[in-house]
């Protein structure tokens, strides 16, 4: 399943995937992850939507599993309870409890890897994020989450 939710600050639809699905897994506002992903960045001398750098913060602070014959749909599906940040060619996006947050649907896209994102890594236990336009609330109990080990 597919929902609708930019985190961009400013709601702008620009080239921020790596912000928005980062900031959403860790529960962190998108100004503060972009700030925390830039300096890191900067350190190593990349770019914070590189391929590299994303692949290397994720590695460094989550679990791994690849998955390349499946599409982010299949996933999503198959993984109900827990939060992932999912990656595939040129993106990279959020799965909660087997629902797609992003600007748009990416089920159809062939996923690369997925990181496993633990509930004690996120910053509170209930969790508010935008779903629609208008600006209506889903309430998420991570509490009930099951993360796989």
């Amino acid at each position: 399943m597919y929902r609708y939710l930019n985190k961009n600050s400013h709601q702008r639809f620009v080239d921020d995937c790596t912000v928005r699905a980062i900031s959403l897994a860790e529960n962190q506002s998108w100004s503060d992850t972009y700030d925390k992903l830039s300096d890191l960045a900067r350190s190593r001398g990349m770019m914070f939507n590189s391929v590299e750098f994303i692949e290397d913060y994720l590695d460094y602070n989550y679990k791994r599993e690849c998955h390349t014959s499946k599409t982010v749909g299949e996933f999503a599906d198959e993984n109900q309870k827990g939060i992932y940040l999912v990656t595939m060619p040129n993106h990279i996006t959020t799965i909660i409890n087997g629902v797609i947050y992003d600007t748009f649907d990416c089920s159809n896209r062939t996923m690369r890897c997925a990181w496993i994102i633990p509930i004690d890594r996120r910053t509170d236990i209930w969790y508010n994020i935008l779903v629609s336009n208008r600006y209506s609330t889903l309430n998420t109990k991570l509490s009930s989450l099951t993360i796989i080990k």
